[in-house]
């Protein structure tokens, strides 16, 4: 058997080796974003207040708030009878309350823009934006227009969708 066509034999069989395999699913791209909070509990916050990542991304809560407990609760009407700010076909999530270094998942498989916040710090603004995907995604879902259901320190809070694609990651009190 000459050298080519042993070669030839032996990249089909590696290549049938390889199609045949078992295959594992790729693991979906992970993010994380803290709950904060200040040494005497006067400022709370999400840390980064505005985040984009790329659909069926894995995203990960974690209260880093010595001294309080906080939840992530998207806006959506079946949750606390909330306006909805997040797609259509999206799934709501609370996190119900977490203490501190307890943390709380969700997979954001709808494009779009998700506004979340924490349900005993709404009032002080904690609340963030997420952009999943990017504006041109079959089925993209913009920001909520600005209205009157939120209140007037999460309504200044919630950094702009142009500045989160632009830069990725927006940290609180960075617009």
């Amino acid at each position: 058997m000459s050298a080519t066509r042993r070669r030839f034999l032996a990249l089909g069989g590696g290549l049938c080796t390889a199609l045949l395999a078992p295959r594992r699913p790729l693991a979906a791209p992970a993010a994380r974003v803290e709950m904060r909070g200040s040494a005497r509990g006067g400022r709370v916050w999400f840390a980064p207040s505005g985040l984009a990542v790329a659909v069926g991304t894995r995203l990960r809560f974690v209260n880093r708030d010595p001294g309080n407990s906080h939840t992530a609760t998207a806006y959506h009407p079946a949750l606390f009878a909330r306006s909805r700010r997040i797609p259509q076909a999206a799934a709501p999530w609370d996190s119900g309350f977490l203490l501190p270094d307890e943390s709380f998942e969700v997979t954001l498989t709808v494009p779009g823009v998700y506004d979340y916040y924490c349900i005993p710090h709404e009032h002080a603004g904690m609340a963030g934006r997420l952009v999943v995907g990017r504006p041109r995604d079959p089925g993209f879902a913009g920001a909520a227009a600005a209205g009157t259901d939120l209140p007037p320190g999460v309504a200044a809070s919630l950094p702009p969708v142009e500045a989160i694609l632009a830069r990725g990651r927006i940290a609180e009190g960075d617009r």
